[in-house]
């Protein structure tokens, strides 16, 4: 069960449209796992159609669309959360011991093993597969069970959806499916659980940095291939 998802704000800019590609790539791939987003998505759809339509027709102005679209949404009743048969139907192609979500096979034509992966210490590595031209870097990494990735901060904001296996951190424990965000006033150390190793799809606004001793040293190399730091 996943318990950890997109803010309401970022559903909302997500089914207008409006959401950054980057950041629309890990929401798309957070929904083939979570029936209730879902179901959030196709409620703000109908809702912000209905709203669209009524404000056309009032000639009611744009500008007041976004407040009543939040009031609107706040008076909806909850639903229930419902088993959705499509996510089983997307994933039903598997290779190796995974199966790659359906929004990551423009990346990953068979497995994550053909990806070039850069190693960054003994039980850590990272994969990039977009860089938005002076944005946002969608990368993949790839963390040994039992392993830690080393502590470090944030320079922007970073959105962490796990794909296979666990990791915890001083927050909690994040699983399959789960989306965490975080921002530049976080520094963690995220540990994987011991029964397996754990695969995440990142989006960075910005680069990491290592705070420790030996880690820091990999900062530079970290800086030079984030497009942010080209701009």
């Amino acid at each position: 069960m996943t318990h950890y998802h997109p803010s309401i704000e970022i559903l909302t800019d997500y089914a207008a449209g409006s959401l950054p590609l980057a950041h629309s790539l890990c929401v798309s791939t957070h929904l083939e796992h979570c029936p209730e987003c879902q179901q959030q998505i196709r409620k703000l759809e109908m809702l912000g159609s209905h709203l669209f339509d009524q404000a056309q027709t009032e000639n009611r102005p744009l500008s007041n669309l976004k407040d009543s679209f939040f009031k609107n949404l706040a008076q909806q009743p909850a639903q229930e959360s419902v088993k959705s048969t499509q996510q089983d139907k997307d994933k039903d192609t598997q290779w190796d011991d995974y199966a790659i979500p359906r929004s990551l096979r423009q990346f990953i034509s068979k497995s994550y093993d053909e990806l070039s992966w850069m190693r960054l210490s003994p039980s850590f590595k990272i994969a990039t597969l977009y860089n938005e031209e002076g944005g946002a870097q969608v990368a993949l990494t790839r963390v040994k069970a039992g392993a830690h990735m080393p502590t470090h901060t944030h320079t922007g904001d970073e959105i962490t959806l796990v794909l296979e296996g666990a990791f915890s951190d001083d927050s909690g424990v994040y699983r399959q499916g789960d989306f965490i965000c975080r921002d530049a006033s976080h520094k963690h150390k995220p540990m994987v659980t011991e029964d397996a190793e754990c695969i995440c799809l990142t989006v960075l606004d910005a680069p990491i940095e290592f705070t420790g001793w030996f880690t820091r040293l990999l900062n530079p190399i970290i800086r030079r291939y984030h497009p942010h730091s080209h701009t």
